[in-house]
């Protein structure tokens, strides 16, 4: 399929579409995992003048202080897990949809937004709890990691979901659910929007269905990139919401969730200690809402409030300016460009391939 060639072919299998996305998005991932891990560091990093600034010297000091398997592919396990089965329900919740839409005559860009989506809120439920454990383990690297002091120290990554489900309850899988919504339909819906669109030119200039391997990666590239690009802002948020680790309530904090992961036996006292004397150090978020470039945060600033993107956009943009904002854009970028160019020339190559391994009827595009 080319889901944006129109007259020019007929659609392909649903079910081609889901095995095609789920291969073709997993290798995508799994592809460009190191540079997630690098922008992960850098937008997550606690120290005060950060550690991690440019994508070429993060790259290199995080390959020659941790090197690959736990460092630069640390979190590849839930990523890999989380990929497969979320980009099989991305594409066939998409394709349905999209297609439903355009046959029911709603405007093509407006149907691809739309699809893009519905298709990432179904592969949400496998992905985010996915997420949270990769983001994790990407800040954390290797188990007492003597190079990065994240706030994290799992063994891997059974031990970090057993962890977190006994430490913090189960909901915390699902920690960010909302800021990862916020920035992945944005993002699914205008990298597919994006990339009809440039694959519709590319077939006009080609007047062939076969635009050729360039034309494949350069608009999947341009799709993603620009895609990343503008979704940035959230992807900051949403990092930090999955890796802050909520220091212990004091007096006159009302936030329930702080209050509720409190260790038991331990928030009657540590309530008591705050009205006398300065909170104990325990579980102090290493990500700083402050600017890097000026001051050091103040002890115990306060975390991303995860109940309120918009305010953590705020926060963000009051204490770092729009820099915080695209904290991590340069990865990002490179990251969502090469990710989609790969992941979606692989989807077409596999979708060509299964047609000739495994051929079906194929739906007429008018039907």
């Amino acid at each position: 399929m080319s889901p944006n060639t129109g007259d020019l072919e007929a659609r392909p299998p649903i079910i081609h579409c889901m095995i095609a996305g789920g291969f073709g998005g997993t290798t995508g991932d799994m592809l460009m995992h190191s540079l997630d891990t690098v922008k992960t560091r850098q937008q997550g990093d606690p120290h005060m003048p950060p550690k991690y600034t440019s994508l070429g010297s993060s790259y290199y000091t995080i390959w020659r202080q941790e090197g690959i398997r736990r460092g630069l592919y640390g979190g590849w396990l839930p990523a890999m897990m989380g990929s497969f089965p979320g980009t099989v329900l991305f594409f066939g919740t998409y394709e349905w949809s999209k297609r439903r839409m355009l046959d029911y005559g709603v405007q093509s860009h407006v149907a691809y937004l739309t699809a893009g989506f519905l298709g990432d809120f179904a592969a949400s439920i496998v992905y985010v709890p996915s997420e949270v454990l990769k983001t994790r383990l990407q800040l954390q690297g290797r188990f007492n990691n003597p190079h990065f002091k994240s706030g994290y120290n799992y063994r891997g990554t059974l031990d970090a979901a057993r962890t977190i489900i006994r430490t913090e309850g189960f909901g915390e899988l699902f920690s960010g659910f909302k800021a990862t919504l916020y920035r992945d339909l944005p993002f699914s819906a205008l990298q597919f929007m994006f990339y009809e669109q440039f694959q519709s030119w590319a077939h006009e200039y080609k007047q062939s269905r076969d635009i050729g391997v360039r034309l494949e990666l350069l608009t999947g590239a341009c799709g993603g990139g620009l895609a990343g690009v503008l979704t940035c802002p959230l992807d900051v948020v949403k990092t930090r919401l999955q890796t802050q680790v909520d220091p212990i309530p004091v007096l006159g904090k009302s936030k329930d969730r702080l209050a509720a992961k409190t260790m038991p036996g331990l928030k009657d006292t540590t309530t008591k200690q705050s009205q006398t004397s300065p909170p104990l150090k325990q579980q102090n978020r290493p990500i700083s809402t402050s600017s890097p470039s000026t001051h050091t945060p103040r002890p115990g600033a306060i975390p991303l409030d995860e109940d309120s993107i918009l305010k953590g956009l705020r926060l963000i943009y009051k204490t770092e300016g729009v820099g915080g904002w695209f904290r991590g854009v340069g990865p990002r970028f490179v990251w969502t460009s090469v990710q989609s160019s790969c992941m979606l020339f692989l989807y077409q190559s596999i979708l060509r391939k299964l047609e000739v391994w495994l051929p079906m009827e194929r739906s007429d595009i008018s039907g």
